[in-house]
Protein backbone atom coordinates (compact mmCIF):
# COMPACT_ATOMS: atom_id res chain seq x y z
CA UNK A 1 0.00 0.00 0.00
CA UNK A 2 0.62 3.42 -0.37
CA UNK A 3 0.45 7.03 0.55
CA UNK A 4 0.80 10.65 -0.13
CA UNK A 5 2.25 13.40 2.67
CA UNK A 6 3.50 17.00 2.44
CA UNK A 7 7.08 17.11 2.97
CA UNK A 8 8.90 20.70 2.47
CA UNK A 9 11.90 19.68 0.01
CA UNK A 10 14.89 22.45 -0.24
CA UNK A 11 15.75 24.28 -3.93
CA UNK A 12 19.09 24.82 -5.20
CA UNK A 13 20.07 28.37 -4.22
CA UNK A 14 20.51 30.38 -7.42
CA UNK A 15 20.93 34.02 -5.37
CA UNK A 16 23.46 35.34 -3.00
CA UNK A 17 23.49 38.15 -0.48
CA UNK A 18 25.80 40.63 -1.71
CA UNK A 19 28.99 40.32 0.52
CA UNK A 20 29.50 43.07 3.28
CA UNK A 21 32.01 45.80 2.31
CA UNK A 22 35.72 45.01 3.63
CA UNK A 23 36.81 47.67 5.34
CA UNK A 24 33.42 47.91 7.00
CA UNK A 25 35.08 47.72 10.70
CA UNK A 26 37.97 50.42 9.70
CA UNK A 27 35.24 52.90 8.86
CA UNK A 28 33.13 52.25 12.36
CA UNK A 29 36.05 52.94 14.23
CA UNK A 30 36.67 55.73 12.09
CA UNK A 31 33.12 57.15 12.89
CA UNK A 32 32.05 56.70 9.09
CA UNK A 33 29.40 54.35 10.61
CA UNK A 34 26.64 54.56 13.08
CA UNK A 35 25.72 51.61 15.15
CA UNK A 36 22.18 50.18 14.11
CA UNK A 37 19.15 51.91 14.67
CA UNK A 38 15.77 50.23 16.56
CA UNK A 39 14.63 47.43 14.70
CA UNK A 40 10.76 48.83 14.13
CA UNK A 41 9.87 44.90 11.91
CA UNK A 42 11.18 42.10 10.91
CA UNK A 43 10.56 40.52 7.89
CA UNK A 44 9.49 37.04 7.14
CA UNK A 45 11.84 36.43 4.59
CA UNK A 46 15.54 37.52 3.67
CA UNK A 47 15.31 40.31 1.51
CA UNK A 48 16.50 39.61 -1.88
CA UNK A 49 16.48 36.14 -1.57
CA UNK A 50 13.95 33.38 -3.02
CA UNK A 51 12.14 30.99 -0.69
CA UNK A 52 14.59 28.27 -0.40
CA UNK A 53 11.99 25.35 0.55
CA UNK A 54 8.86 24.14 -1.53
CA UNK A 55 6.19 21.71 -0.34
CA UNK A 56 5.49 18.85 -2.27
CA UNK A 57 3.48 15.51 -1.95
CA UNK A 58 5.38 12.29 -1.89
CA UNK A 59 3.68 9.18 -2.70
CA UNK A 60 5.13 6.87 0.20
CA UNK A 61 5.37 3.22 0.36
CA UNK A 62 4.78 1.52 4.04
CA UNK A 63 7.66 -0.73 3.62
CA UNK A 64 9.70 2.17 2.39
CA UNK A 65 8.69 4.38 4.95
CA UNK A 66 9.47 1.46 7.50
CA UNK A 67 13.32 1.07 5.99
CA UNK A 68 13.91 4.36 5.81
CA UNK A 69 14.02 4.92 2.22
CA UNK A 70 10.96 7.35 2.14
CA UNK A 71 13.52 10.29 3.01
CA UNK A 72 14.90 10.08 -0.50
CA UNK A 73 12.38 12.59 -2.51
CA UNK A 74 13.52 11.97 -5.66
CA UNK A 75 12.66 8.24 -5.73
CA UNK A 76 9.09 8.66 -4.17
CA UNK A 77 8.34 11.75 -6.16
CA UNK A 78 4.23 11.12 -6.56
CA UNK A 79 4.06 11.00 -10.53
CA UNK A 80 1.18 9.03 -12.49
CA UNK A 81 2.70 6.77 -14.47
CA UNK A 82 0.02 5.80 -16.13
CA UNK A 83 0.75 8.70 -18.90
CA UNK A 84 4.25 7.61 -18.65
CA UNK A 85 6.80 5.18 -20.26
CA UNK A 86 10.12 3.28 -18.87
CA UNK A 87 13.45 3.83 -20.28
CA UNK A 88 16.87 3.88 -19.36
CA UNK A 89 19.34 7.03 -19.94
CA UNK A 90 21.72 6.06 -22.44
CA UNK A 91 23.65 9.57 -22.77
CA UNK A 92 23.24 12.94 -20.97
CA UNK A 93 24.04 16.09 -23.04
CA UNK A 94 23.76 19.08 -20.48
CA UNK A 95 19.74 19.83 -19.95
CA UNK A 96 19.03 17.20 -22.18
CA UNK A 97 19.05 13.30 -22.27
CA UNK A 98 19.02 10.58 -24.77
CA UNK A 99 16.87 7.85 -23.13
CA UNK A 100 15.87 4.63 -24.57
CA UNK A 101 12.54 3.33 -23.66
CA UNK A 102 11.25 -0.86 -23.30
CA UNK A 103 10.74 -0.82 -26.85
CA UNK A 104 13.79 0.37 -28.40
CA UNK A 105 12.31 3.75 -29.27
CA UNK A 106 14.60 6.72 -28.63
CA UNK A 107 13.87 9.99 -27.05
CA UNK A 108 15.28 13.23 -26.22
CA UNK A 109 13.97 14.35 -22.82
CA UNK A 110 14.69 17.36 -20.11
CA UNK A 111 14.34 16.86 -16.81
CA UNK A 112 10.88 18.22 -15.02
CA UNK A 113 11.79 20.99 -12.81
CA UNK A 114 11.03 19.65 -9.69
CA UNK A 115 13.59 17.47 -9.73
CA UNK A 116 16.53 19.71 -10.75
CA UNK A 117 15.14 21.42 -7.86
CA UNK A 118 15.92 18.47 -5.46
CA UNK A 119 19.92 18.00 -6.80
CA UNK A 120 21.20 20.23 -3.97
CA UNK A 121 24.19 18.45 -3.76
CA UNK A 122 24.35 16.48 -6.74
CA UNK A 123 26.36 17.81 -10.18
CA UNK A 124 23.56 15.76 -12.05
CA UNK A 125 19.70 14.92 -11.38
CA UNK A 126 19.87 12.72 -13.95
CA UNK A 127 23.05 10.29 -15.05
CA UNK A 128 23.80 7.64 -17.53
CA UNK A 129 22.28 4.72 -16.49
CA UNK A 130 19.38 5.67 -14.82
CA UNK A 131 16.35 3.89 -15.01
CA UNK A 132 13.43 6.54 -15.22
CA UNK A 133 9.84 6.84 -16.39
CA UNK A 134 9.24 10.06 -18.98
CA UNK A 135 6.18 11.80 -19.90
CA UNK A 136 6.40 12.06 -24.21
CA UNK A 137 5.62 14.92 -26.28
CA UNK A 138 5.83 14.00 -30.10
CA UNK A 139 7.57 11.59 -31.98
CA UNK A 140 10.84 11.76 -30.50
CA UNK A 141 10.63 14.38 -27.26
CA UNK A 142 9.64 14.03 -23.55
CA UNK A 143 9.95 15.25 -20.65
CA UNK A 144 11.58 12.85 -17.11
CA UNK A 145 9.25 12.69 -14.64
CA UNK A 146 10.56 10.49 -11.89
CA UNK A 147 14.29 9.04 -11.17
CA UNK A 148 14.30 5.16 -9.69
CA UNK A 149 16.57 4.81 -6.70
CA UNK A 150 20.29 3.80 -8.17
CA UNK A 151 22.15 0.65 -6.92
CA UNK A 152 25.66 0.49 -8.44
CA UNK A 153 26.93 3.93 -9.08
CA UNK A 154 30.39 5.71 -9.26
CA UNK A 155 30.86 9.02 -7.95
CA UNK A 156 33.24 11.86 -7.58
CA UNK A 157 33.41 14.86 -5.80
CA UNK A 158 33.58 17.75 -8.14
CA UNK A 159 33.66 21.70 -7.29
CA UNK A 160 32.56 20.50 -3.84
CA UNK A 161 29.37 18.61 -5.41
CA UNK A 162 28.71 15.19 -6.07
CA UNK A 163 29.05 13.91 -9.57
CA UNK A 164 27.50 10.95 -10.28
CA UNK A 165 29.95 9.07 -12.75
CA UNK A 166 27.47 6.19 -13.83
CA UNK A 167 24.25 4.82 -12.05
CA UNK A 168 22.76 0.94 -11.89
CA UNK A 169 25.49 -0.62 -13.15
CA UNK A 170 27.26 -4.04 -12.25
CA UNK A 171 31.20 -3.75 -12.48
CA UNK A 172 33.73 -1.13 -12.76
CA UNK A 173 36.85 -1.44 -14.92
CA UNK A 174 39.33 0.52 -13.82
CA UNK A 175 41.33 1.29 -16.63
CA UNK A 176 45.04 2.80 -16.08
CA UNK A 177 48.30 2.29 -18.34
CA UNK A 178 51.72 0.98 -17.74
CA UNK A 179 53.14 4.90 -20.04
CA UNK A 180 52.03 7.35 -21.71
CA UNK A 181 50.79 8.31 -18.99
CA UNK A 182 52.52 6.75 -16.34
CA UNK A 183 50.48 4.43 -13.68
CA UNK A 184 49.48 6.28 -11.01
CA UNK A 185 48.73 3.67 -8.07
CA UNK A 186 46.90 6.18 -5.92
CA UNK A 187 44.18 6.87 -8.75
CA UNK A 188 43.54 3.44 -8.76
CA UNK A 189 43.21 3.48 -5.00
CA UNK A 190 40.69 6.11 -5.25
CA UNK A 191 38.88 4.37 -7.58
CA UNK A 192 38.75 1.03 -5.48
CA UNK A 193 37.17 3.15 -2.48
CA UNK A 194 34.79 4.60 -4.69
CA UNK A 195 33.46 1.55 -6.04
CA UNK A 196 33.51 0.20 -2.74
CA UNK A 197 31.15 2.50 -1.21
CA UNK A 198 29.01 2.65 -4.68
CA UNK A 199 28.40 -1.14 -4.24
CA UNK A 200 29.90 -2.27 -7.52
CA UNK A 201 32.51 -5.00 -8.50
CA UNK A 202 36.11 -3.35 -9.22
CA UNK A 203 38.52 -5.06 -11.67
CA UNK A 204 42.12 -3.26 -12.50
CA UNK A 205 42.72 -3.12 -16.34
CA UNK A 206 46.33 -2.07 -16.87
CA UNK A 207 46.86 -1.35 -20.93
CA UNK A 208 49.75 -0.28 -22.92
CA UNK A 209 51.58 -3.73 -21.61
CA UNK A 210 52.91 -3.56 -25.27
CA UNK A 211 55.25 -0.69 -24.02
CA UNK A 212 56.88 -1.30 -21.31
CA UNK A 213 58.56 -5.12 -19.72
CA UNK A 214 56.03 -6.90 -17.89
CA UNK A 215 58.38 -8.30 -15.06
CA UNK A 216 59.34 -4.92 -13.74
CA UNK A 217 55.12 -4.96 -12.44
CA UNK A 218 55.04 -8.05 -11.17
CA UNK A 219 54.73 -6.74 -7.92
CA UNK A 220 51.75 -4.73 -8.90
CA UNK A 221 49.79 -7.89 -10.26
CA UNK A 222 50.70 -9.15 -6.90
CA UNK A 223 50.07 -6.65 -4.69
CA UNK A 224 46.71 -6.05 -5.70
CA UNK A 225 45.84 -9.92 -6.37
CA UNK A 226 46.90 -10.28 -2.47
CA UNK A 227 43.67 -7.91 -1.63
CA UNK A 228 41.69 -9.97 -3.99
CA UNK A 229 41.44 -7.84 -6.62
CA UNK A 230 41.55 -9.15 -10.42
CA UNK A 231 44.24 -7.16 -12.39
CA UNK A 232 44.16 -7.62 -16.33
CA UNK A 233 47.08 -6.88 -18.08
CA UNK A 234 46.14 -5.61 -21.46
CA UNK A 235 47.26 -3.90 -24.93
CA UNK A 236 45.01 -2.48 -27.38
CA UNK A 237 47.63 -3.05 -29.78
CA UNK A 238 49.04 -6.67 -29.52
CA UNK A 239 45.97 -8.30 -28.21
CA UNK A 240 46.65 -9.16 -24.95
CA UNK A 241 43.95 -9.65 -22.53
CA UNK A 242 41.49 -8.79 -24.84
CA UNK A 243 39.91 -12.24 -24.59
CA UNK A 244 39.62 -12.01 -20.74
CA UNK A 245 38.16 -8.21 -21.03
CA UNK A 246 35.50 -9.84 -23.68
CA UNK A 247 34.13 -12.40 -20.62
CA UNK A 248 34.44 -9.52 -18.31
CA UNK A 249 32.19 -7.25 -20.05
CA UNK A 250 29.76 -10.15 -21.68
CA UNK A 251 28.32 -10.10 -17.39
CA UNK A 252 25.69 -7.27 -16.77
CA UNK A 253 26.60 -3.82 -17.05
CA UNK A 254 30.14 -2.30 -16.70
CA UNK A 255 31.55 0.90 -16.76
CA UNK A 256 34.96 2.03 -17.69
CA UNK A 257 36.84 4.89 -16.02
CA UNK A 258 40.20 6.23 -15.76
CA UNK A 259 42.37 9.39 -16.97
CA UNK A 260 42.50 10.79 -20.38
CA UNK A 261 44.60 8.68 -22.54
CA UNK A 262 45.10 5.51 -20.79
CA UNK A 263 43.02 3.56 -24.03
CA UNK A 264 39.55 3.27 -22.76
CA UNK A 265 38.06 3.51 -26.01
CA UNK A 266 40.57 1.60 -27.59
CA UNK A 267 40.50 -1.36 -25.80
CA UNK A 268 36.33 -1.31 -26.69
CA UNK A 269 37.50 -1.24 -30.35
CA UNK A 270 39.15 -4.29 -30.40
CA UNK A 271 36.40 -5.63 -28.06
CA UNK A 272 33.69 -4.83 -30.57
CA UNK A 273 35.31 -3.10 -33.71
CA UNK A 274 32.13 -2.13 -35.22
CA UNK A 275 31.45 0.75 -32.43
CA UNK A 276 34.15 2.99 -34.02
CA UNK A 277 34.68 4.78 -30.69
CA UNK A 278 36.89 8.25 -31.58
CA UNK A 279 40.24 7.86 -29.90
CA UNK A 280 43.06 10.21 -29.32
CA UNK A 281 46.72 10.24 -28.93
CA UNK A 282 48.87 11.37 -25.49
CA UNK A 283 50.04 15.17 -25.82
CA UNK A 284 53.55 15.13 -26.83
CA UNK A 285 53.94 18.44 -24.42
CA UNK A 286 52.44 17.02 -21.31
CA UNK A 287 52.24 13.42 -21.43
CA UNK A 288 48.73 13.18 -20.56
CA UNK A 289 45.56 12.16 -22.46
CA UNK A 290 43.57 14.39 -24.55
CA UNK A 291 39.93 14.41 -24.39
CA UNK A 292 38.55 12.26 -26.74
CA UNK A 293 35.51 11.04 -25.30
CA UNK A 294 33.49 13.98 -24.18
CA UNK A 295 30.36 12.43 -22.79
CA UNK A 296 29.35 8.95 -21.20
CA UNK A 297 27.19 6.77 -23.20
CA UNK A 298 25.22 3.06 -22.20
CA UNK A 299 26.30 0.80 -25.16
CA UNK A 300 25.05 -2.91 -25.79
CA UNK A 301 27.92 -5.42 -26.86
CA UNK A 302 26.78 -7.87 -29.52
CA UNK A 303 28.26 -10.72 -27.06
CA UNK A 304 26.02 -9.47 -24.40
CA UNK A 305 25.74 -7.13 -21.46
CA UNK A 306 26.53 -3.16 -21.93
CA UNK A 307 29.34 -0.95 -21.38
CA UNK A 308 29.70 2.48 -20.37
CA UNK A 309 32.69 4.61 -22.22
CA UNK A 310 32.73 7.62 -19.53
CA UNK A 311 35.25 10.35 -20.37
CA UNK A 312 38.71 10.43 -18.97
CA UNK A 313 39.00 12.31 -15.81
CA UNK A 314 42.79 13.92 -14.69
CA UNK A 315 41.09 14.34 -11.29
CA UNK A 316 39.35 12.14 -9.01
CA UNK A 317 38.25 13.71 -5.65
CA UNK A 318 36.99 10.98 -3.14
CA UNK A 319 32.65 12.21 -2.51
CA UNK A 320 30.85 11.82 1.22
CA UNK A 321 34.15 9.90 2.73
CA UNK A 322 35.76 10.98 6.02
CA UNK A 323 39.30 11.02 6.72
CA UNK A 324 38.45 8.45 9.95
CA UNK A 325 36.52 5.97 7.53
CA UNK A 326 39.10 5.52 5.12
CA UNK A 327 40.74 2.74 7.12
CA UNK A 328 37.47 0.76 6.70
CA UNK A 329 38.13 0.83 2.83
CA UNK A 330 41.84 -0.60 2.73
CA UNK A 331 41.41 -4.25 2.94
CA UNK A 332 44.94 -4.58 4.26
CA UNK A 333 44.39 -2.27 7.47
CA UNK A 334 41.01 -4.39 8.45
CA UNK A 335 43.22 -7.12 10.42
CA UNK A 336 45.21 -4.87 12.70
CA UNK A 337 42.84 -1.91 13.61
CA UNK A 338 41.33 -3.52 16.61
CA UNK A 339 44.93 -4.15 18.03
CA UNK A 340 46.17 -0.28 17.88
CA UNK A 341 46.33 1.22 21.43
CA UNK A 342 43.39 4.38 20.95
CA UNK A 343 40.05 3.38 19.41
CA UNK A 344 40.55 6.79 17.38
CA UNK A 345 43.68 5.72 15.74
CA UNK A 346 44.33 7.78 12.76
CA UNK A 347 47.55 5.37 12.53
CA UNK A 348 49.74 8.94 11.24
CA UNK A 349 51.32 9.75 14.64
CA UNK A 350 49.92 8.03 17.43
CA UNK A 351 51.91 5.53 19.46
CA UNK A 352 51.19 1.32 19.61
CA UNK A 353 49.61 1.69 16.47
CA UNK A 354 49.28 -1.64 14.82
CA UNK A 355 48.84 -0.93 11.21
CA UNK A 356 52.19 1.40 11.95
CA UNK A 357 53.97 -1.66 13.16
CA UNK A 358 52.56 -3.88 10.06
CA UNK A 359 53.70 -1.43 7.72
CA UNK A 360 57.52 -1.72 9.06
CA UNK A 361 57.40 -5.59 9.14
CA UNK A 362 56.76 -5.32 5.37
CA UNK A 363 53.36 -6.24 6.09
CA UNK A 364 50.99 -3.43 4.65
CA UNK A 365 52.98 -2.17 1.18
CA UNK A 366 54.53 1.28 1.23
CA UNK A 367 52.37 2.73 -1.65
CA UNK A 368 49.06 1.78 -0.34
CA UNK A 369 49.98 3.50 3.02
CA UNK A 370 51.19 6.45 1.19
CA UNK A 371 47.71 6.36 -0.58
CA UNK A 372 46.23 6.44 2.40
CA UNK A 373 48.46 9.23 3.95
CA UNK A 374 47.22 11.68 0.84
CA UNK A 375 43.88 10.33 1.35
CA UNK A 376 43.84 11.31 5.10
CA UNK A 377 45.74 14.72 4.56
CA UNK A 378 44.08 15.65 1.50
CA UNK A 379 46.63 16.05 -0.49
CA UNK A 380 46.43 16.30 -4.11
CA UNK A 381 47.87 13.14 -6.59
CA UNK A 382 51.03 14.21 -8.65
CA UNK A 383 50.36 15.59 -11.83
CA UNK A 384 46.78 15.98 -11.17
Amino acid sequence: MSKKKKVRVAFRKNRQTRTRSNDLTRRFEGGEVRGADPVSAERVRAKGALSRHRTVMQEVDDQSTESGSADDPMASMAVDLSECLSGRVLRVHGLESVVQAEDGRRYRCGVRRVLKNLAIDGRNVVAVGDRIWFRPSGEDQGVIEKVEPRFGSVTRGYRHREHVIVANVDQLLIVSAFAEPELKLPLIDRYLISAEKGEVQPIIVLNKADLVDLAAYQWVFGLYAQLGYEVIPCSASSGLGIDRLREVLGQGTTALSGQSGVGKSSLLNVVQPGLNLKVGEVSSWTRKGKHTTTYAELLRLEQGGYVVDTPGLRQFELWDVEPWELEQYFIEFRAYIPHCKFPDCSHIHESDCAVKDALSRDQIFDCRYESYLKLYLQQPIEGE
